[in-house]
């Protein structure tokens, strides 16, 4: 069994609100796993509301760009935040999301090997060791994603905490709804949902849940258990997929809600379509 270290009881205590000595017996009883010990927790009822986040694990930017066709999300890596901080940095991932955006690559690495449109004799994947050469930082580019734009769907882009946590929403059912997706992305931001909807919640993560809510039923009368697991399984439904939670600027609806409503204002059906929440280090 690996070590548990002060780090890993602290983020356990992060993401359950448990007291630090739970914490530690826990992943004491799970071997150091911290999903295991999440678990734990959970069936003996002491954690409920869990964030799936802990310590964030690396620096970095995450950047998008857009035109009137597409949509393009970059997030690049570095080992502090004082270069991340740093223009030269900032200078390079701003180059790198332009480009993408100009020559439209499928794949990060078909972007890395393309030439920097400010230096043709150099590759971008060039132009970042010239980087990590000037600021002593190992530097990455992690993770793209191009989005081709619907003519029937509005995109609203919520970056927060300096580009290290960004939200792209795609509405249906209108292209001038900029605004609105915003608002829900701003949600998003806040709430973290893991699902948009609650037929996209894998089969094993329901089970898992289904486990939990049957070990916290021991004593229950039999013909109550399956009422009542149901009953928890809906409520983690709510918690985790983004159209049943309670909106964040209004708790009395829902994020489906606020979207009828705001459909019904325009005269045009409204639904989230889907999202990216991407924060740095994940």
């Amino acid at each position: 069994m690996k070590d548990i270290t002060a780090d890993m009881i602290k983020e356990l205590r992060e993401r359950t609100g448990v007291g630090m000595g739970k914490c530690k017996e826990a992943l004491v009883l799970a071997e150091a796993d911290m999903e295991k010990a999440i678990d734990i927790l959970r069936k003996a009822g002491m954690a409920s509301a869990v964030k799936k986040e802990g310590r964030e694990t690396k620096e970095g930017l995450i950047l998008t760009a857009e035109d009137k066709d597409t949509l393009i999300i970059l997030e690049a890596n570095a080992e502090t935040d004082f270069v991340t901080q740093n223009d030269r940095f900032k200078h390079f991932v701003h180059d790198c999301v332009k480009q993408a955006l100009e020559t439209k690559p499928k794949t990060l690495a078909e972007l890395n090997e393309q030439p920097y449109f400010k230096d043709r004799s150099i590759t971008i994947d060039q132009y970042r060791n010239l980087v990590i050469q000037a600021l002593g930082e190992n530097i990455q580019l992690k993770r793209f994603e191009l989005v081709h734009k619907h003519p029937n769907r509005s995109y609203g882009i919520y970056s927060h905490m300096g580009g290290k946590l960004l939200v792209v929403v795609e509405i249906d059912g209108a292209s001038d709804c900029e605004e609105i997706a915003r608002e829900v992305a701003m949600h998003v931001a806040a709430e973290s949902p893991d699902y948009l909807k609650p037929e996209q919640i894998p089969a094993d993560v329901i089970a898992r849940e289904e486990e939990i809510a049957r070990s916290q039923m021991v004593g229950k009368p039999e013909n109550m258990i399956e009422k009542i697991v149901a009953g928890k399984i809906k409520a983690f439904a709510d918690q985790v997929c983004l159209i049943h939670q309670k909106y964040v600027k209004d708790s009395t609806v829902t994020v489906q809600q606020f979207l009828e409503a705001c459909g019904k204002k325009i005269g045009k059906p409204l639904s989230v379509h889907c999202f990216w929440r991407w924060k740095v280090g994940q």
